[in-house]
């Protein structure tokens, strides 16, 4: 599979260094790929591609969406829409305002009764977005170690294939996948992100994964 990557911060590089190792075909979209930190993935993952958000849309049979909330509506328009027609993009956003955190709590710019993940669909109806990969830190994102426990990764999203060509790269990459419906169910797995940081400002402890327990 050939895996498009918009974003060429940590989150990007991880998931296209995870997604190379998995033997899949890789292109890191960003806006320069003479930055250092592009660059040294690069260097550093011979087989991996960088290009434009452009031609990292094109590229990819399978979008992934990692860039900061703010710059979304951007980076769509610079990939080009048509570039997202039928695919699956996975979506690891939080639409996070440039705030510092009050104890520990960082603020959104979104409100309660809506979703970054449902206003990016509506601007490309014709791709099918799934959200995950936002409510954990890059550190743990692929093959977490948690002593044989399968971390949860809640997931949501309006095409049930879609989401099923998600949850079966969550499980290779080491995570339980949990559905939780419709796009709409991005308005309650966003604000995990809020809850994940906390242990982060407050602790300084940043491994941590959720687990969905059941019986």
């Amino acid at each position: 599979m050939k895996i498009g990557i918009l974003g060429s911060g940590i989150v990007g590089r991880v998931l296209a260094t995870a997604f190379l190792n998995e033997g899949e075909d890789v292109m890191l979209g960003t806006r320069d790929i003479t930055k250092e930190e592009v660059v040294s993935w690069k260097d550093a993952n011979a087989t991996g591609q960088t290009g434009t958000f452009e031609a990292a849309a094109e590229f990819g049979d399978l979008i992934v969406l990692a860039t900061m909330g703010t710059v979304i509506e951007e980076v769509i328009m610079l990939a080009g829409k048509d570039h997202f027609r039928g695919k699956t993009v996975i979506d690891t956003t939080n639409p996070l305002a440039p705030a510092p955190p009050v104890q520990g709590v960082l603020s959104f710019f979104t409100e309660m009764n809506e979703s970054l993940m449902e206003k990016t669909q509506a601007m490309v109806p014709g791709a099918n977005f799934v959200k995950a990969f936002n409510s954990v830190g890059n550190a743990v994102m692929y093959k977490p170690d948690y002593g044989g426990v399968k971390p949860t990764m809640f997931i949501c999203g309006n095409d049930a294939g879609a989401k099923s060509t998600v949850a079966a790269i969550l499980n290779v990459f080491g995570w339980e996948a949990e559905d939780m419906g419709h796009a709409e169910a991005a308005r309650a797995i966003e604000p995990l992100c809020i809850l994940w940081c906390i242990p982060g400002f407050l602790r300084n402890e940043w491994t941590h994964a959720f687990k969905l327990l059941k019986r």
